[in-house]
């Protein structure tokens, strides 16, 4: 019983990921002219994205804190909220490249949303080489604290607001409401889709909590050294 309640998240995720998995190969799938089978990668492209949007917003909140109370725990969190976002981003992108080769013909095709995905990512990185490269590590919380909330105010115009001004290969690129895709999708896809938007962002939560949780006993280990 007290592993289900400190746990239940875990057990969640497992179960979610679960059905995502064997569920997304062995259902019966709407007959979609040039996506056919391809139209299963839909379960683990697109909720990539919002694992690593979301993280990049918990990053950016926890940057914030840092700011007003100097903890560097919050800058801790943040940076690994950044780390777990880029490898969610990265799998997106390459999921999508891979269903792009298939259905495209190619797997770059300079659609606006790859090139704001990609600009996306690179910012980030951006991030991450500036943390390396402050030689005054006492000013590295703080400098990359500031970029990270300059960067997440980028996501936006990037990833919704640009790519929408444009012509785009994807579906429902013209809508504004990002979730539009999910409300127009046939209801054998949101059996699976709508669980796999949970169930990745849950196992990138998790994945998060492992890494902070490390770098706690490395901060502890040091402070007993």
């Amino acid at each position: 019983m007290i592993f289900v309640k400190k746990y239940w998240w875990k057990v969640l995720t497992v179960l979610i990921m679960s059905w995502v998995l064997i569920g997304g190969m062995l259902i019966d799938i709407p007959a979609i002219p040039k996506l056919s089978e391809s139209a299963r990668n839909l379960f683990y492209h697109v909720p990539m994205w919002y694992v690593m949007i979301i993280c990049f917003l918990l990053s950016a909140i926890n940057a914030l804190r840092f700011l007003s109370k100097k903890d560097k725990l919050y800058d801790h969190m943040s940076v690994e909220f950044v780390n777990v976002g880029l490898v969610f981003g990265w799998l997106g992108m390459i999921t999508g490249m891979i269903w792009a080769s298939g259905t495209w013909g190619e797997l770059w095709s300079n659609d606006p949303k790859q090139i704001g995905a990609g600009l996306c990512l690179l910012t980030y990185l951006a991030y991450v080489v500036l943390r390396n490269s402050i030689q005054n590590k006492k000013n590295v919380a703080t400098i990359s604290a500031i970029y990270n909330v300059f960067a997440f105010a980028l996501i936006v115009p990037l990833l919704f607001i640009i790519p929408a001004r444009f012509e785009s290969l994807h579906p429902a690129s013209g809508e504004s409401n990002p979730l539009e895709a999910l409300y127009s999708q046939a209801a054998d896809f949101r059996k699976v889709s709508l669980p796999a938007m949970f169930g990745w962002v849950l196992l990138g939560i998790w994945i998060y909590d492992i890494r902070i949780r490390i770098k706690k006993l490395e901060l502890s280990k040091k402070w007993t050294d």
